[in-house]
């Protein structure tokens, strides 16, 4: 027989709540067991291997193959860290990766409780501050602003960020092409300190850019590829068309071939190579916090000294391959690196 409706339907993903709940009522003197040890531990903070060492001291080895491949086991597992402020016990789960769950437990009433990121945080910082009775409390918000940026849902997204974005934008530009004006727009919009860069006044539409582009390409073909852009630039400017594009006439072909691909077919390749040549990168800071250096009672913490060599090297390095893109881009900047350090005594 086929199957039902009913057992065609996907079931409910559970809460975390409800997972330790439900392991609670299936396994609750193994629960029990496991999180009286960690209250026992005393006010703290417990790391995972901690945790899966109390686990393995709470139960039997013999209870414990049993408990495999259960809730009850996979929460401990995914557990990242335990505060411990009893009679509670919190833990930040994660139960696969950039997803994660927080949860609190009260070992003397088996109560269990779902927390929000802000409040397991205000859990945590009891640790240090006890607890607080006002509301004047200086928090700080570090969360991006992404309110208008697709969030990845699978894992393999996680730290390839760059072309997940580039893939939704062009996946979007191909669609709708009146998404390009954003682009449009910041192409006559950007430059360096008053400096126009990349189209002026003269490109007010895609229509405008295309033609425009088609001309410059024209143009450049009848060139040696070694033409310096100053040869060329005031044909670039008749034509609406700033500096940015390139030192001489073969990259600044290669620029305009990239644009005018993207305008005609969008793919992530060609947006993110686009991109990639526009100069926008002139100032860098860079905050390097140091350890100790020639300090007493330091022996065994972060040294300072072959900080301050690594960070002068890497600068130096910055600088050289800053210098090198912004000159083949046919810009004369100077950019400016400013390393910010606490003072060594």
């Amino acid at each position: 027989m086929g199957e039902t409706a009913g057992e065609r339907a996907l079931s409910r993903i559970h809460s975390v709540r409800e997972r330790i709940g439900d392991s609670l009522s299936a396994h609750t003197n193994e629960l029990v067991a496991v999180f009286s040890r960690l209250v026992n531990q005393g006010k703290g903070m417990l790391q995972p291997h901690q945790i899966t060492a109390e686990y393995n001291a709470a139960i039997p080895e013999a209870e414990r193959e049993k408990l495999k491949d259960t809730a009850f086991e996979d929460l401990l597992r995914g557990a990242q860290e335990a505060i411990v402020i009893p009679p509670w016990v919190a833990l930040a789960i994660r139960p696969r990766p950039g997803v994660w769950e927080y949860v609190r437990v009260n070992v003397s009433e088996l109560g269990v409780e779902e927390l929000s990121v802000a409040e397991y945080l205000q859990f945590k910082e009891q640790l240090a501050n006890g607890s607080i009775d006002n509301n004047f409390v200086l928090e700080l918000d570090f969360e991006p602003f992404n309110a208008s940026f697709p969030r990845p849902s699978l894992s393999k997204s996680i730290g390839n960020g760059v072309q997940f974005l580039n893939r939704h934008l062009s996946s979007k530009l191909f669609h709708d092409k009146e998404s390009m004006y954003p682009l449009l727009n910041f192409l006559r919009a950007h430059n360096y300190k008053g400096m126009t860069m990349m189209l002026n006044d003269r490109i007010r539409s895609l229509g405008t850019l295309q033609g425009a582009l088609r001309k410059a390409e024209t143009h450049l073909s009848g060139l040696p590829a070694d033409t310096p852009y100053s040869e060329f630039h005031h044909r670039f400017q008749e034509l609406g068309l700033e500096k940015g594009w390139g030192d001489c006439a073969q990259r600044a072909s290669e620029t305009i071939h990239l644009l005018l691909d993207l305008l005609e077919a969008p793919d992530p390749s060609s947006l993110e190579k686009f991109l990639g040549t526009i100069p926008m990168v002139f100032n860098v800071v860079i905050l390097s916090p140091h350890g100790y250096f020639a300090q007493a009672n330091v022996l065994g913490y972060p040294d300072t000294g072959g900080q301050v060599v690594y960070i002068l090297d890497q600068v130096r390095a910055m600088e050289n391959e800053m210098l090198l893109r912004i000159k083949q881009q046919g810009l004369d900047i100077t950019p400016k690196i400013l390393i910010g350090h606490q003072v060594a005594p």
